[in-house]
């Protein structure tokens, strides 16, 4: 890792302009990196102009700092650095073709290495991390501020589920008391990202009563356009509610449906004990082994999506009587 920190340095201090990218659909990982990237950079390279661009974004992490508005001629002899992003097709935006060159720093599986440099890591808890260990090599010259340490946490905290997700380990405890050493407020930072509108606990109870579990214990809800309309939520806050299926005794998999604008819908998979993402990569999607997303276009292919699901998990339980 070492050699590709510091040719990711020697590249950043080639360029005037930097444009920061992340994925569509933006998570706390996504965001976090992004924008406390874009910190660390504008402290440390005060000549340099530092923008972060994107199309869309999420609006339950809106208490964080903003991306830029986007600028078309910005991309023009710029260096790009997308973050948290596993594939070219899943950048928030399309003008990455404008672009002189682009470094690539994620931690999903690197089935699309894109960048002149890929600095990936697919066993540990979040991208944000990952910043975090660049810094840690280059601490004497990269300037860690009090916001971007925030971004930084954030982005590990939710992608680790609060460290209680295999990917943490000791490593990700210590970097992450790097960035609270820098005086981080947990109790607000906890109250933006895990306090409820009193409409979500309100769409929560209705979860609870259309969801339901296959014969082996796959767990999955729709949440179509009109369940969304009828509790003022955007398909972004609707998608949330994948983490009330997570906690079923027996249920080692859980999916959420979500109606999207375009009439696609949203798929979030999540698992416990097996990993659910190559049947995600077959229904236009990916990421990690056991948080993935993907994408259907017809109840068909959900009703399709659920029956791999459950084979996968009718497999496991057979060959692993003990897995709880």
């Amino acid at each position: 890792m070492k050699n590709l920190v510091f040719e990711i340095k020697n590249k950043i201090e080639q360029y005037d302009k930097i444009v920061i990218l992340r994925h569509i659909r933006p998570d706390g990982d996504a965001v976090g990196s992004s924008l406390g990237l874009r910190d660390i950079l504008r402290n440390t390279y005060p000549d340099k102009q530092i923008k972060c661009f994107a199309k869309d974004f999420a609006e339950s992490l809106n208490f964080t700092a903003k991306e830029d508005e986007e600028d078309i001629g910005f991309y023009k002899d710029a260096l790009g650095i997308v973050v948290d992003t596993a594939t070219k097709d899943r950048i928030s935006n399309d003008n990455t073709n404008l672009l002189k060159e682009i470094i690539k720093i994620d931690h999903h599986p690197n089935v699309d290495p894109y960048g002149v440099i890929n600095l990936v890591e697919v066993d540990i808890s979040a991208t944000c991390e990952l910043i975090v260990k660049i810094y840690n090599e280059l601490s004497n010259d990269w300037v860690l501020s009090d916001e971007a340490a925030e971004l930084l946490y954030m982005g590990i905290v939710t992608d680790s589920g609060r460290f209680r997700y295999s990917s943490t380990d000791g490593t990700t405890l210590r970097n992450a008391s790097i960035l609270l050493d820098k005086g981080i407020n947990l109790e607000k930072l906890y109250a933006n990202l895990y306090l409820k509108e009193y409409e979500t606990f309100k769409l929560q109870s209705e979860v609870y009563k259309k969801m339901k579990i296959t014969k082996n214990g796959v767990a999955h809800v729709y949440i179509d356009k009109k369940m969304q309309e009828k509790h003022n939520l955007s398909s972004q806050e609707a998608s949330l509610m994948v983490g009330a299926l997570d906690s079923i005794k027996g249920s080692l998999i859980w999916l959420a449906f979500i109606d999207n604008p375009d009439g696609s819908i949203r798929v979030r998979l999540r698992s416990r004990f097996l990993d659910i993402n190559d049947i995600a990569s077959n229904y236009n999607g990916g990421g990690h082994g056991r948080a993935s997303g993907a994408t259907v276009y017809s109840l068909s292919e959900m009703k399709s999506l659920i029956k791999d699901c459950d084979v996968k998990l009718k497999k496991f339980k057979e060959e692993n009587d003990e897995w709880i």
